[in-house]
């Protein structure tokens, strides 16, 4: 099984800047595609930022701009870097990835992080 510990969420008020890390452990054959997902209160879990262990990037509208994803293959983990960021970026934020190990080809979720931005 695969575990993803997210961490580096918070409080910042708007304009500020957050950096988000997901970390994967456990017995991992390949990692594809990893991404952050957010979670808004009342809202549907979308998806923010995903990036290939290629190293190509896919973003939200509302992000493009202001968020960059980043991995670094070789520790498993991807980061997100959040700059300017607005009230509305408010919400749990979600380590996913697309990995392969002895049971096959699988999907997990991290536990999620809390982002608040204040006005």
């Amino acid at each position: 099984q695969v575990q993803l510990v997210e961490s580096g969420g918070g409080l910042v008020q708007a304009g500020g800047s957050l950096r988000l890390s997901c970390a994967a452990s456990g017995v991992i054959f390949s990692i594809n595609t990893m991404g952050w997902y957010r979670q808004a209160p009342g809202k549907q879990r979308e998806l923010v930022a995903d990036i290939t262990s290629g190293g190509s990037t896919n973003y939200a509208d509302s992000v493009k701009g202001r968020f960059t994803i980043s991995r670094d293959n070789a520790k498993g983990t991807i980061y997100l870097q959040m700059n300017s960021l607005k009230p509305e970026d408010t919400a749990v934020y979600y380590c996913n990835a697309d990995w392969r190990g002895f049971v096959g080809q699988r999907n997990s979720w991290g536990q999620g992080t809390q982002v608040t931005v204040s006005s």
